[in-house]
């Protein structure tokens, strides 16, 4: 492992884990975190499938550890990081990993996370119910990171940072 990968990959998980419940959106019972999106799409883009799925589970992990995060985190944000990545991988295009992250944690996500709320959580929700806050959410941090990497490739900012070999 590179130094600089782990390096980056620390930063973007205490990013994620502190911003966790400063920054949210409520959205019905849910709440809409774009950070984490956006920090899904950095991983995927920067680092790769296995350190973008390795954040997610981080971030989600020591959220719920610390009182700050839900369980329903874990399904979403892993499924979008490894989409993104997947998406990524496969077009190289910074869009494609934003659609890769919309469509785990919007849709997949979000049908992953009806098991963990009706039987873990006992909420009785619909299975569709976490589609529309899971893809709000998804959509605006998905965006966010697709404008930023797309300044940060005209600036040449992380030149070298891109790990060419996932």
């Amino acid at each position: 492992m590179k130094n600089r990968n782990l390096t980056f990959s620390a930063l973007l998980i205490a990013l994620g884990t502190i911003t966790g419940h400063i920054i949210y959106i409520p959205v019905g019972v849910a709440r809409a975190f774009p950070v984490q999106h956006l920090i899904n799409v950095l991983s995927a883009v920067l680092l790769g499938p296995a350190y973008a799925v390795w954040n997610a589970f981080a971030i989600s992990l020591l959220r719920n550890l610390l009182g700050t995060g839900s369980l329903l985190a874990f399904p979403g944000s892993i499924v979008g990081a490894f989409l993104a990545a997947l998406f990524f991988k496969l077009r190289k295009s910074n869009f494609s990993a934003v659609l890769g992250e919309v469509i785990g944690t919007g849709i997949l996500g979000a049908l992953a996370a009806y098991p963990i709320a009706n039987y873990l959580m006992g909420s009785g929700s619909a299975v569709f119910f976490f589609v529309i806050p899971f893809s709000v959410s998804s959509i605006g941090g998905a965006l966010i990171a697709y404008f930023f990497l797309e300044i940060v490739a005209e600036t040449e900012l992380f030149t070298g940072l891109i790990d060419s070999d996932f």
